[in-house]
């Protein structure tokens, strides 16, 4: 994903910033616990297609 992409993204649901997981081709916001994925390149920032991560997930 394209840095300058990634630097004006924001979690819809609380505005933070997000984080690139490249293993798993996601946007992570971790004040929220979600993680946002990535379809044939493109960010889905849908809180409806977020999945919640677990503790031991977020770094």
């Amino acid at each position: 994903m394209d840095k300058r992409l990634l630097d004006i993204l924001v979690c819809p649901l609380c505005k933070g910033s997000l984080h690139m997981a490249t293993d798993k081709q996601e946007l992570i916001c971790k004040l929220d616990r979600l993680a946002y994925p990535i379809r044939d390149g493109i960010p889905v920032m849908l809180v409806d297609e977020a999945r919640s991560l677990s503790p031991e997930e977020i770094h």
